[in-house]
């Protein structure tokens, strides 16, 4: 398993190849936004020109294989609220309002675009090939300590009939354990969700500590029954050059996403 880079003249995108389907994690690299924007912002709320972010999600498309009409987007709050999408939720976020807060999409239907978003926190997808089924996930530190990542694989197995042993993750670029330096709160908060679990995750230094969000969602998974689980290495703290990041930037800055899609067609 293994990420890949991929290039469509200015545009850059990483895939996995675990997820045998239309999906993309997205860089800043490549789009039409400008000034601090530069150049794919994929934030709707992050005072772009709502022209220059249509684009965007057209470029990205183009690229990766699904279209504007097709997206369903996320309210995120850092909760572990999961929720299944349809097609009528086609054009949710982009075209008219989010249906409620939640941090996690699935769906069992084709032709919709699951899209999460991020700027440090982890994105992960998820795909059952036998089912079909996909799901998307927004999981910053607090997310990642309720859960949500296990939160999503359970409802594709309570909903859709999913075997865990089917689902197929990857986790995308976010701040990394390089990065992520934390107060006593964060690692608290995984110890109480993890237990022992958690430790390998954990690293102190001095009064601060470091800490691996991916390596924590990754236990999550294995929790729930997931055994394909592919971590993409890129850390965003570290190349704020291709990938939009929170800590480096604060508010002036875009949003990544992470897009996945069942096409129309197998």
């Amino acid at each position: 398993m293994s990420f890949e880079t991929v290039r469509a003249d200015a545009l850059e995108y990483l895939r996995s190849d675990t997820l045998d389907t239309v999906h993309c994690f997205s860089t800043r690299l490549g789009g039409v936004s400008e000034g601090h924007l530069a150049s794919l912002n994929l934030g709707i709320h992050r005072g772009d020109r709502p022209r220059s972010v249509l684009e965007n999600y057209r470029r990205l498309g183009a690229a990766a294989g699904f279209g504007l009409h097709d997206l369903a987007f996320t309210r995120q709050t850092h909760s572990d609220v999961v929720r299944t999408v349809t097609r009528a939720d086609r054009g949710r976020g982009l075209f008219f309002p989010v249906a409620g807060e939640c941090d996690a999409l699935i769906t069992r239907e084709r032709g919709v675009a699951l899209a999460v978003f991020s700027a440090d926190c982890g994105t992960v997808l998820l795909y059952d090939p036998a089912v079909p089924a996909i799901g998307a996930v927004h999981a910053g530190w607090r997310g990642t300590a309720l859960g949500i990542v296990k939160r999503a694989a359970d409802a594709m197995r309570e909903q859709f009939g999913c075997d865990p042993k089917n689902i197929r993750a990857a986790l995308g670029p976010c701040i990394s354990r390089c990065c992520f330096e934390t107060d006593r709160d964060v690692p608290d908060a995984m110890l109480a969700a993890l237990g022992t679990d958690a430790l390998d995750a954990i690293e102190r230094d001095g009064e601060k500590f470091h800490v691996d969000l991916k390596l924590l969602n990754a236990v999550w998974l294995r929790r729930a029954g997931v055994e394909r689980i592919d971590v993409c290495p890129e850390c965003t703290c570290c190349r704020p050059d291709r990938f939009w990041s929170h800590r480096k930037a604060g508010e002036r800055r875009g949003s990544l996403a992470a897009i996945i899609e069942l096409p129309e067609r197998p």
